[in-house]
Parts: structure tokens; C-alpha cells; sequence
């Protein structure tokens, strides 16, 4: 049984960081152990922040992270930007760059009463804050793109935040928008401060 860490409220710290030029130009296979690397080190710097020494990064069977020292973590990582965060409860942090998506994965990621819930100008904007809260959600649960339909929007209180359920619980999640892509952190408790590329 897994015991997570007991503190005051404190910050955590969710690391953005760039991917370098040279990097994209790497075959498929060493592009995806460099991006590895570099989301490891936004991990690192997020543990920094906190003071903590990065144990062991394992994962189960699922390919889901395991805690060590009861420390949870998650990273993320794509063509131009790779994150970290470490914290002392369960987290997900999921990343996508915006761009157009079909008409058939608008209907897959959410139903109409989630739409309904947000009054965005750009739809794609809120289809990727719809789809990175669901991916951090599911992240936390160790729980793959198969369970996306089992997480619903329930709230979009500001640009900034949404509420998802997902197998009985309420997930907040805080999001950021950079350079046309959209970050994700789910973890209940959590007071984030992003570190994102300035």
C-alpha cells in the first residue's frame, strides 16, 4: 500500500520546457528516447523546486508511474514541448499542441451537455482543454485512451480550470495556454506555479 506524503499546502511545480531544434530532426526511435530524456529532466527540474531527490522512475505493468518515497509523478511529451511535475498525491499531466480535429473526435471526447458548458471562441482551444484534462485524469489512475469516454466535463469555471469526473471522483484540473499548445495538471489539493518557456 502506497502512503502518500503528509505536508502543510505548499506549491508544486508543473516544468515546460522546449524541445531543442536539433532534437526534431532525430530518426522516429531517437526522437521518442530523447523526448523521453527531456521529460525526465522537466520531472527533475519540477523535484528541484521541491527540494527532493528524484528516486527510482519506475512503472507497473500498465506502463502507468509508480511513487517512490510516496512522491507521485507524470510526465508528458511532444514534437515541440516536454513536462514534468512531481508531487505528494496522485497526479497527471498531459500536453497537446492545438490544431483542427474531425467532426468524429469532437463527438468521441465529449458529448453535447459538456460542450454546452463552455462558451469559447475557438473551438479548437476547448477541444484540447477538454481533451489534455481528460488525458491528465486519466494519467493519475494509471488508465489509458480506452477510459476517455468515462470522463465527463462537469464544470469550466474559468480559462484556467475545469472539473472532471471520473469513476466517482471530482478531478480539478489547471490548465495553461502557450504558444499554441495547451497544458493539463489533475491532482486533488494541488496549488500549482507553472514553469513554462518564456
Amino acid at each position: 500500500m502506497v502512503q502518500t506524503v503528509q505536508t502543510t499546502p505548499t506549491i508544486y511545480y508543473p516544468v515546460i520546457l522546449p524541445v531543442p531544434a536539433e532534437a526534431r530532426g532525430l530518426s522516429p526511435r531517437r526522437r521518442v528516447l530523447f523526448l523521453s530524456r527531456h521529460a525526465r529532466e522537466a520531472l527533475r527540474r519540477s523535484a528541484e523546486r521541491l527540494q527532493v531527490d528524484l528516486g527510482p522512475l519506475e512503472k507497473d505493468s500498465r506502463g502507468a508511474p509508480l511513487p517512490f518515497r510516496g512522491y507521485f509523478w507524470s510526465v508528458t511529451h511532444k514534437p515541440e514541448y516536454v513536462g514534468g511535475v512531481l508531487a505528494p498525491s496522485p497526479v497527471g499531466m498531459d500536453l497537446e499542441k492545438i490544431k483542427p480535429a474531425s467532426a468524429a473526435l469532437f463527438r468521441r471526447t465529449a458529448s453535447r451537455e459538456e460542450w454546452a458548458l463552455a462558451d469559447d471562441p475557438s473551438r479548437e482551444t476547448l477541444f484540447f482543454r477538454y481533451w489534455t484534462a481528460k488525458e491528465a485524469v486519466l494519467k493519475v489512475g494509471g488508465e489509458g485512451i480506452k477510459d476517455l469516454s468515462r470522463c465527463r466535463i462537469r464544470e469550466v469555471p474559468d480559462e484556467a480550470h475545469l472539473l472532471v469526473d471520473y469513476r466517482g471522483t471530482t478531478w480539478p484540473v489547471e490548465q495553461i495556454i502557450f504558444d499554441g499548445h495547451v497544458a493539463s495538471v489533475a491532482g486533488i489539493g494541488l496549488r500549482l506555479e507553472w514553469m513554462q518557456p518564456t
